[in-house]
């Protein structure tokens, strides 16, 4: 019996191939890292209100990338604490991990000026429920925690190995930097990264442990600090 099939009329497909999952998703990794460096910059160099639309510019990207990724500010925001408070660990572990000294390890983690500046200063540059999200934030606070350990070992050692003065705690290196990155502001003979390195140098010159100190000067006032005086759900 004759086929009732009708003959297809046709021609060649036109359609282009899709473009491979993993191209789209190197892609999108490529466009959320520009996306997450943009908003970094801008947040630290112009506070929170920089528009999307400048922060979609300085990515290379449009807007409509930018708001696939990050629906809104908040949840942007919040991905950029995220990430710089990553940063900051790296930062810290590698030091940790490749310092020869406890010392060399405690200088070499207090210095990653961008990660550090925008972590401290974040909380305060947003108000209302963005800076309630970033404190709430349970990936922030578990990085944090561990970048107190961090802070607490290399001082415990950096006191055992005689190079930190023996009566300042994890809480007092905590707070004198935390104090320096809130209040280092640059100026037109000097710039933010240089006023923080002329401070952390006076700071780290302070820290330091005396030969002399029993002939030395006053002792501190106060006990010293521990990182968990500086944790307010202690109080």
């Amino acid at each position: 019996m004759p086929s009732t099939e009708r003959p297809s009329t046709e021609g060649p497909s036109t359609e282009r191939p899709s473009t491979p999952p993993h191209r789209l998703r190197a892609d999108a990794r490529r466009n959320r890292s520009a996306i997450l460096a943009a908003a970094t910059a801008a947040f630290t160099a112009d506070g929170p209100n920089v528009p999307m639309e400048e922060i979609a510019r300085l990515a290379g990207v449009g807007v409509g990338t930018l708001y696939r990724h990050f629906p809104d500010r908040e949840t942007l925001t919040l991905e950029v604490a995220r990430d710089s408070v990553s940063e900051m660990l790296d930062h810290a572990r590698r030091a940790q991990a490749e310092e020869p000294t406890a010392w060399g390890a405690l200088v070499r983690s207090l210095g990653g000026f961008r990660a550090l500046s925008l972590t401290v200063r974040m909380p305060g540059l947003f108000s209302g429920a963005t800076a309630a999200a970033i404190e709430a934030d349970e990936t922030i606070r578990r990085i944090r925690a561990e970048l107190i350990e961090i802070t607490d070992t290399l001082v415990r050692d950096a006191q055992r190995e005689g190079a930190l003065r023996p009566d300042v705690g994890g809480g007092d290196v905590t707070h004198l930097f935390t104090l320096l990155l809130q209040s280092t502001n640059g100026s037109p003979w000097q710039p933010d990264e240089i006023a923080f390195e002329r401070a952390r140098g006076i700071i780290l010159d302070g820290l330091r442990a005396r030969p002399d100190a029993a002939t030395g000067g006053p002792p501190l006032p106060g006990r010293p600090l521990s990182t968990a005086d500086l944790d307010p759900r202690t109080e």
